[in-house]
């Protein structure tokens, strides 16, 4: 997926590094992300979940807040309400140079500047809060042994994750003055909550305050097994695809009403460059991947070529038949299509007009469920073949090529 790298200005006037993550197609929204406590943009978690958004059609601005990764001045100068300012900050860049974020994402204390800073973003149409502390002074307990040397003596170098940070008395007294239940129960935008029940930095307790103090639409989902960093890779995963289907709820690019007819819109199919096959398919707001088995060289990330085309019959023969059996009021509770293709050799169907080389052979299951008799059952094994797909696939079809003009 592309990236862009730049630098916009930070609420103490130096300058933040920024990247912003986007899809290869037009982006369906964007989001602003905020990384964990002494985290940078680029920690695994951050870049793995952006990936995951970008892929979805959702572009993802991730930034390095003051002293930390590339970005201007030092850690000591940092404190709570600095990151929320820079979070309004780099809404105001997005809403400049592109599109104000309708989705705010936050991991850890970033997951608690993000509630701070919604308020500030009026375009944010829905947040999520992943492994977030319900208090940011929670924070304390990373160097609670040093708490009352960094008051006497103003600033202390603590260590948190095995690397060397200044934490200052400034710091202290600004996340002490946070109030952050008030603001979460003022959010009034759809909030989401991923939290692990085994997170053993930030408890789960945390995720029920949150979940508690805030007003409807709220969802919670466990992540069960996660460690606070999300340091596997299927925990980014899930976190992605959760977030992308809770958030289509929310950030609806079109009107209701005014969704393109099916038959106008186009079908788009990208490399993304990251693999030998892997393709971006974008339909209208769907988006999906496709790629090849790993047999045949590719790394099974989607379905393949065939399993677009067998979904597409299996789709057009389910629909197809749910219409006729509505119509005739059948009693059909519910129908299941498995379909297989392959290549066999043309001596070997009789029925066949081609007698030599092989043809392409889809076989197709339907399984019906429901009280049916025998002549009811039959009808709708002969109204399969009426399908659209079907009937597309066994007429003749014209495929006319040209050259995008660019």
């Amino acid at each position: 997926m592309p990236h862009e790298r730049f630098q916009f200005s930070g609420s103490g006037g130096h300058k933040l590094a920024a990247t912003l993550d986007l899809p290869d197609s037009e982006p369906a929204a964007y989001a602003l992300f905020a990384h964990c406590f002494t985290c940078g943009k680029d920690v695994l978690a951050a870049r793995r979940i952006a990936d995951g958004l970008t892929r979805r059609g959702i572009a993802v601005l991730r930034f390095d807040f003051t002293g930390l990764g590339a970005s201007e001045d030092e850690f000591a100068n940092s404190t709570f309400s600095s990151n929320i300012a820079d979070l309004v900050l780099a809404a105001d860049h997005l809403r400049q140079t592109r599109k104000a974020p309708a989705l705010l994402i936050g991991h850890s204390l970033g997951g608690a500047a993000i509630l701070a800073a919604a308020a500030r973003i009026p375009e944010a149409e829905a947040v999520v809060t992943i492994a977030a502390p319900s208090d940011p002074a929670h924070v304390t307990h990373l160097f609670a042994d040093h708490v009352a040397d960094i008051r006497a003596q103003g600033a202390v170098e603590v260590s948190l994750a095995g690397r060397p940070f200044p934490i200052s008395r400034q710091f202290l007294d600004d996340i002490a003055e946070h109030n952050l239940t008030e603001q979460i129960a003022n959010l009034r935008k759809a909030l989401l909550v991923l939290h692990s029940p085994t997170d053993d930095i930030v408890g789960i307790d945390n995720a029920t305050r949150i979940f508690v103090a805030a007003k409807h639409p709220k969802s919670f989902i466990s992540l069960a097994g996660a460690d606070h960093l999300l340091s596997e890779r299927r925990d980014t995963g899930y976190v992605a695809e959760v977030i992308a289907s809770w958030a289509q709820r929310y950030l609806e690019s079109q009107p209701p009403g005014t969704a393109e007819s099916p038959a106008s819109r186009n079908v788009v199919v990208r490399e993304t460059r990251r693999s030998k096959f892997q393709q971006t398919v974008t339909v209208g707001p769907h988006r999906l991947m496709a790629d090849e088995p790993i047999p045949v060289g590719g790394d099974d990330t989607g379905p393949g070529p065939y399993d677009f085309l067998l979904a597409a019959l299996g789709a057009c023969t389910s629909m197809t038949l749910r219409l006729y059996a509505e119509r005739k009021a059948l009693p059909l509770d519910r129908v299941t299509v498995t379909l297989r293709h392959s290549k066999v050799h043309a001596a070997d169907c009789a029925e066949c007009e081609t007698k030599t080389g092989t043809l392409d052979q889809i076989e197709r299951e339907i399984a019906m469920e429901g009280t049916l008799d025998p002549e009811q059952r039959q009808k709708l094994i002969d109204i399969a073949d009426k399908c659209p797909v079907h009937r597309t696939l066994t007429s003749e079809v014209r495929i006319t090529t040209r050259t995008a003009s660019r």
